[in-house]
């Protein structure tokens, strides 16, 4: 039998794969890229052979989406990982080329944008989220407010914020929503800001509430707290990809819902085929960059129905 990991993802420290990356990036930025390949996959063997769980989470994953799942296929699926990293680095750095990146399907969100209305904006672990972030410093108007959980991997937060403070400014620290908090959330949008929370993890908590969706061919546990937020907020919900393509970067806009609804009766069928809708488009976009899928855990692992669904 296969072994299977069912730690939660915030129990896994990601920063540990990113503790030599401010050498590499020094190297990025006096030699260029390539050098900083070169160096970097002898980063990446010492990793993937020392870290167990992270091998055969990738091996599993990169089966499911189709891809070469062998030792060289997982140095890929990390060496991505890493490329993410450092493009992070480059962009808080101030080093990054805005002109290698494409929007799709950005313009009802401009339009909201000159309305002066927010919205609620779901983004995934795959490619990079912070470029919509630095676009945001980027464009007037635009206010992004980024819902995480930061705590496992602060270390790397400190060392974005070190290349500009600014990489935390729109950082909200969130393990669960509290009136109080909805509150909050709620007077960002009315004065205009979008809120990002990401969909493919499950809240940090004993008992998280999710619902289940078929996802590369299997049923796997989505949060729906992005889909009450929404109802809570009253405002449009969209869903955000950011993937690199080639040498390029594309960020995908798409609108999930106008309006969520979730009526007390039927609210599971509600938040289901939400979660459906979700897993959908975010499959879409996975099979268009396997590589880029950043969630090194047992994704699959379902919690136990009895105590999480989301009827309760």
């Amino acid at each position: 039998m296969a072994h299977v990991d069912s730690r939660h993802w915030a129990a896994i420290n990601e920063a540990s794969f990113v503790a030599g990356m401010r050498l590499l990036f020094w190297v990025c930025r006096v030699f260029g890229r390539w050098p900083f390949r070169v160096l970097l996959y002898p980063v990446l063997l010492w990793y993937v052979a020392t870290q167990g769980r992270a091998r055969r989470v990738s091996r599993d994953y990169l089966k499911r989406v189709g891809q070469p799942s062998g030792l060289f296929g997982v140095l890929r699926h990390f060496a991505s990982f890493a490329e993410s990293i450092l493009d992070k680095m480059l962009l808080w750095g101030g080093l990054f080329d805005f002109s290698r990146v494409r929007m799709h399907g950005g313009e009802p969100l401009l339009q909201r944008i000159r309305e002066g209305k927010g919205a609620m904006l779901m983004c995934a672990h795959l490619g990079n989220l912070d470029l919509c972030r630095a676009l945001s410093l980027r464009t007037p108007g635009l206010k992004i407010t980024v819902l995480v959980h930061t705590r496992h991997a602060q270390a790397f937060n400190n060392m974005l914020a070190k290349l500009d403070p600014r990489s935390a400014l729109n950082l909200m620290q969130v393990t669960e929503m509290t009136p109080a908090m909805a509150m909050q959330l709620s007077e960002r949008v009315e004065q205009g800001e979008f809120i990002v929370i990401a969909g493919d993890r499950v809240p940090v908590s004993p008992n998280p509430r999710v619902a289940y969706a078929r996802f590369l061919g299997q049923d796997a546990a989505f949060p729906i707290g992005p889909y009450v937020m929404a109802a809570v907020l009253g405002c449009p919900l969209y869903t955000l990809f950011a993937t690199r393509q080639g040498d390029a970067y594309e960020l995908h806009f798409e609108g999930l819902r106008e309006t969520v609804t979730l009526p007390r009766r039927g609210r599971e069928a509600a938040l289901s085929e939400l979660a459906a809708d979700y897993a959908h488009r975010l499959e879409h976009h996975v099979r268009r960059a396997p590589l880029e899928w950043f969630n090194f855990y047992d994704f699959w692992h379902l919690p136990d129905p009895d105590s999480t669904h989301a009827a309760h």
